[in-house]
Parts: C-alpha cells; structure tokens; sequence
C-alpha cells in the first residue's frame, strides 16, 4: 500500500493507495475538492464538516443517478432482444407453416402428375 499525500480545500490529507491506483485516487481527489471547493464558493456554507456533508451527497445522488440511468439502459436492452427472440421465432413459424404448405401444394401435384400418367 503507497501513502500518497493530496490537498482538499487546502488541507493536506495523507491517503494509502494500492499499487498502481495512483492515478484513480488522484482524480477521485480532484473531484471532491472541486466539489467542496464549489459548495464553499457559492458561500452558503462555511463550515468545513457540512461542505463535506453536502459533496459527499452529491456525489452519492450522481453515482445512484448514473447506476439508475445504467440499469434502465440494460433493461431496455434486455426487452429490445426479448423483442427480437420473439419476432424471430413468429418469423420461424410463419416460414414452417410456408414450407409446410408448400409440401402440401408440390405433394399434390406429384399426385395430380402420377395420375395423368407423367
């Protein structure tokens, strides 16, 4: 584990990092001091326990947000091949029942030409 030291609004923080995270943890910080950052500039907040309060559920509401928005894009992509399994077994079905007649209409003209004697 690498201990790797970041600034968040100012404030040095000395963070452990798995090897080869580096780069990970480093735009994870940027993030959150920009979030912070922002939250303080708006200067509705000054305290710096409740601007980490407030990013923290920013950052929590964008993650659910996108992870809402993801699921609802694999469940629509989910229903698109649903869709496309069923057209292809009622275009599977169709083509049976054209074969099938005609099985039907060459078997009858075998019949019709063993008849006329051809």
């Amino acid at each position: 584990m690498k201990q790797i030291e970041v600034q968040i609004m100012q404030q040095s923080y000395l963070l452990g990092c798995p090897e080869g995270h580096e780069a990970r943890l480093l735009e994870a910080v940027k993030r959150v001091d920009t979030a912070m950052t922002a939250i303080r500039d708006a200067g509705k907040v000054r305290a710096r326990e409740r601007i980490a309060v407030l990013t923290a559920l920013n950052i929590a509401f964008d993650l659910a947000d996108r992870e809402a928005t993801e699921a609802a894009a694999a469940r629509a992509a989910q229903e698109q091949v649903q869709q496309q399994q069923l057209s292809a077994q009622a275009q599977e079905q169709q083509l049976g029942a054209l074969v099938e007649r005609l099985d039907q209409a060459l078997g009858s003209d075998s019949q019709c030409a063993g008849s006329l004697g051809v």
